[in-house]
């Protein structure tokens, strides 16, 4: 990359960041995290962030192309979740005109939109086995071919990873190739869950507030409070949703106590240990276990897969399955 482009500046060694690009912190696990990517960010290597869903992944992915020397180029996100298997090859390398049915023109795949940028591989433990020695052969060649093409495009970019999966251990299981897993995790960085960081609610709220297009409300003390009593299991991702219909009910610019609403705790494992589920087959409880979460989430598939703690693919495959 040109030398000419910005470079981030670093903080000195034995301080700890409280600031990523926008992003502020101030508990002592993310101004770790930050000061680790303070110092990777303007470096070209492969970032895979390690975190449970709606940690804000995606968020730091985006401050670390920022904050890096390829800002001024494209972002491109794949969600290897997200896709239907059959169509993931498409969209992550693209596809010719008349290459297969339906392909009426040609396409450029995510590795060709993000050319002088940043990939971000979403959910890349989710990538079919199938798919995992292209993926590789990408990246370790630094060229693609789109599906029906016949020449390798080169490519200049810089991959970011992000996964709630333990790849070492889908490694162990034969999901995951061993030859990928190693070229990815150059540098594995853990993204703590909201829980291990109550400390972070004084700026995060606001800072939530402001996306959702209320930078001026006024935050009670006693919703700091209410909020700092929960465990969030959906992380950042649900305190935003929680904000986001706590703001319907807020009038005169101040977000109290009673505004919010929040969702009873979970089914905790003991009650679960209590329900009559001995004897029944497995394949009828996870049955069963997916028609209520759809039930819940009003048939949508990416908040039951999100539930349930699977790939969207993976759902799809399940309901083909049970013919649900």
């Amino acid at each position: 990359m040109e030398s000419s482009r910005r470079r981030p500046s670093l903080p000195p060694a034995t301080e700890l960041a409280t600031e990523f690009g926008t992003l502020r912190a101030a508990s002592s696990s993310m101004c770790e995290l930050f000061t680790l990517l303070t110092r990777l960010a303007p470096t070209e290597i492969t970032v895979t962030l390690i975190g449970e869903t709606g940690t804000g992944k995606d968020v730091l992915a985006r401050a670390i192309h920022a904050e890096s020397l390829r800002a001024a180029g494209p972002f491109a996100v794949f969600d290897c979740g997200a896709v239907a298997p059959n169509l993931v090859e498409s969209e992550l390398f693209g596809h010719e005109r008349g290459s297969f049915t339906g392909a009426l023109a040609s396409y450029a795949g995510a590795f060709e939109r993000a050319n002088g940028g940043t990939l971000f591989l979403d959910e890349v433990g989710e990538l079919p086995l199938d798919l995992q020695p292209r993926l590789l052969r990408a990246l370790e060649n630094r060229s693609v071919r789109r599906v029906g093409g016949t020449t390798d495009k080169p490519i200049d970019l810089r991959v970011i990873a992000a996964t709630n999966r333990d790849l070492k251990v889908r490694v162990a299981k034969s999901l995951f190739r061993e030859d990928l897993y190693f070229r990815l995790a150059a540098a594995v960085v853990p993204v703590p869950p909201l829980r291990a960081r109550l400390e972070d609610l004084a700026t995060l709220v606001p800072e939530l507030l402001a996306s959702l297009g209320h930078p001026d409300v006024a935050v009670g003390p006693e919703v700091f409070e209410a909020l700092r009593g929960r465990s969030w299991p959906g992380n950042v991702r649900e305190l935003k949703n929680t904000l986001a219909c706590a703001m319907t009910f807020v009038e005169a610019g101040r977000l109290e106590e009673d505004h919010l609403r929040l969702s009873p705790p979970g089914v905790d494992e003991s009650d679960l240990d209590r329900l009559p589920l001995g004897g029944q087959p497995l394949a009828r409880i996870e049955r069963a276990a997916i028609k209520q979460t759809l039930a819940l989430t009003g048939g949508m598939k990416a908040r039951a897969a999100q539930s349930l703690g699977i790939a969207v693919s993976t759902l799809y495959d399940k309901l083909k399955k049970y013919e649900l």
